[in-house]
């Protein structure tokens, strides 16, 4: 079978699953760069439990996990079947993590406001994966290792957040946080450049971090997608933006090159 990609999307706003901006389009650019997947394993930011949770659902609900959105962003199904059966070989590959089975969850907007421009169809299989909370950023790396192998099932990993983000520094609109922000996304995107790995992990000891990214729900599942990284492939940097307090920085992996379009 053909190896999907791993992705890193910064997702953004959850407006960005109805606007036509700059992010949408490049994530609707971005899936006619590669084969429709098999499937795709979402690991998004906005599902954090206790514990390492795949999702198990034949159907997964649409969730609307946030307020103070007009009724167009609440009214966004995203009817795309689960896939159980991967589910299965997901948690099998996680056993070391102690990986269960849950149909508690549904599509959050870290995965559907990213996944109805690039399968507006909602024909592609979805699952999610969870970020156990209580794991230190080596562990959550660990375990995008070990999701490696379903890229060679076909599986898209396609993991969302955001490098930078606090939103009290979004909307506090203080100009001085800029500068702190673009130097953790610079310093990000030039060690997975350099494939320093263990400077990733350690992101919090960089001086900007506190300011960048004290949100580790929002950051780590960059790691997902860096842990599943092949050992001959390059990041592809796409959507990039950094403003103060968020970053719409995404990156990919076994990408084919832009003039190759998906057959």
């Amino acid at each position: 079978m053909t190896k999907a990609p791993a992705l890193f999307v910064g997702h953004g706003s959850p407006m960005n699953a109805i606007e036509d901006t700059p992010f949408s389009r490049g994530w609707r650019d971005l899936a006619q760069r590669f084969r429709r997947p098999r499937a795709v394993l979402c690991v998004s930011a906005h599902w954090a439990t206790d514990g390492v949770r795949v999702m198990a659902n034949a159907q997964p609900p649409t969730i609307h996990d946030f307020r103070g959105f007009p009724p167009e962003l609440h009214a966004v199904q995203y009817p795309a079947p689960g896939a159980p059966d991967i589910a299965e070989h997901v948690a099998t590959l996680l056993t070391d993590f102690g990986a269960q089975l849950d149909s508690s969850w549904g599509f959050d907007h870290g995965n559907w406001s990213v996944l109805r421009w690039m399968y507006p169809n909602a024909d592609v299989p979805v699952l999610q994966l969870s970020l156990d909370a209580r794991r230190t950023p080596a562990e959550h790396y660990a375990i995008g290792r070990a999701l490696a192998p379903v890229r060679d099932d076909d599986v898209a990993i396609i993991a969302t957040g955001n490098i930078v983000h606090n939103l009290r520094a979004f909307f506090s609109g203080d100009r001085s946080l800029e500068a702190p922000s673009k130097q953790f996304d610079d310093f990000i995107l030039d060690r997975i450049g350099q494939r320093d790995v263990d400077a990733v992990i350690a992101y919090r000891s960089h001086p900007a971090a506190a300011i960048a990214a004290p949100d580790w729900d929002h950051f780590v599942p960059l790691l997902y997608a860096l842990g599943a990284q092949g050992a001959d492939e390059r990041p592809e940097i796409f959507n990039r933006d950094v403003a103060t307090g968020i970053s719409m920085t995404s990156i990919g992996f076994g990408l084919p090159p832009a003039t190759e379009l998906a057959a």
